[in-house]
């Protein structure tokens, strides 16, 4: 059963003493430095790719992962908010669209190949990798979202589950999420 410690605690529930969570001592550091950093530009900074891909060790009675999960997800769509606003700020809206072009044009490559050639397949033939299908599944509403405006939002590439099968069947899933990072963020900044 799931308890809440004091407001010092960032505000997250913790899983039960026997559960594997999110290491709250990690969680507390990385949060306060974003949270200091959304407060006042002039401290160290902290950058959407930074929230977007930092990991936390796994203990016993840490806190809840999807509460820690979401609430990542929302630091990482106001960075990448103030990023854009930033840019645009000191370069102008041509070099915002520059740079979202320049990343939508390398996304769009890839989505263009053909279903079942989008990924690297794993080089060992026991490796866990994702379902070819449910990939490009997404790629498909990804390229309609980018080509023809089609509602998707980032929390959807987020939380995309692929079913995992063996090998050369599927995609090399550290491709494949690396890849959808790279979605994310320029879903981010255009949203």
């Amino acid at each position: 059963m799931a308890h809440t410690d004091s407001p010092a605690s960032a505000g997250f529930d913790r899983v039960g003493r026997g559960d594997l969570g999110y290491s709250p001592k990690q969680v507390e550091k990385f949060m306060e430095q974003a949270r200091a950093y959304l407060e006042d530009p002039s401290a160290p900074p902290v950058t959407s790719h930074q929230v977007r891909t930092v990991s936390f060790d796994a203990v016993r009675g840490g806190f809840d992962a999807s509460e820690v999960d979401a609430a990542l997800d929302r630091l990482e769509d106001a960075f990448a908010r103030r990023e854009r606003d930033e840019l645009i700020e000191t370069s102008g809206e041509e070099a915002w669209l520059r740079e979202i072009g320049r990343l939508a044009g390398v996304l769009r490559g890839r989505l263009l190949r053909p279903e079942g050639e989008r990924f690297r397949r794993p080089t060992s033939p026991k490796a866990p990798s994702y379902s070819t299908q449910d990939v490009d599944e997404l790629c498909v509403r990804l390229l309609d979202y980018l080509e023809r405006g089609s509602p998707m939002s980032a929390d959807e590439v987020r939380t995309a589950v692929f079913r995992t099968v063996t090998g050369k069947d599927g995609y090399e899933e550290t491709q494949v999420d690396a890849f959808l990072d790279r979605v994310v963020e320029l879903m981010s900044s255009i949203d």
